[in-house]
């Protein structure tokens, strides 16, 4: 599997796949994220990385819809977790209305959504873009 990191202006088909799963897409180009396109022999996901220092989130894993099923989410996800520790991340966070037992069998264990790091908390993935019913999950790098 191929990842290539994608510039702000390449954000598009991001943005359509996830507006068509019903997942946040409004802030993708605001500074702080970094997002990859993972292909192999041709698109089969994306993902991201959010926030600087120790605590960051992970942000929108998705496997497009022909492809789910094969363990791409999987590999996508390990590939952002090492993406991460290459950058000194010590901590994951994410929030989810669809996928927390997927990222429960990947080792992310839920958490109080209160006591997220302040740095996490203030993101608009937690003020504004996910409800309050999302399931916040966090993992030790």
């Amino acid at each position: 599997m191929i990842a290539t990191r994608l510039d702000p202006n390449e954000l598009t088909g991001l943005a359509w796949l996830l507006n068509t799963a019903s997942l946040p897409s409004a802030d993708l180009a605001e500074t702080d994220r970094v997002f990859f396109r993972f292909d192999a022999d041709s698109l089969v996901g994306y993902g991201g990385l959010e926030g600087e220092g120790a605590d960051r989130l992970l942000r929108s894993i998705l496997v497009v819809p022909d492809r789910r099923g094969a363990g791409i989410g999987r590999t996508l996800v390990a590939a952002l977790e090492q993406e991460a520790r290459g950058l000194g991340v010590e901590r994951l966070h994410l929030l989810t209305t669809t996928a927390a037992v997927f990222f429960r069998a990947l080792g992310y264990a839920a958490a109080d959504r209160h006591a997220a790091p302040s740095a996490i908390a203030a993101t608009r993935e937690f003020t504004l873009l996910c409800p309050a019913s999302a399931t916040y999950l966090v993992k030790a790098l």
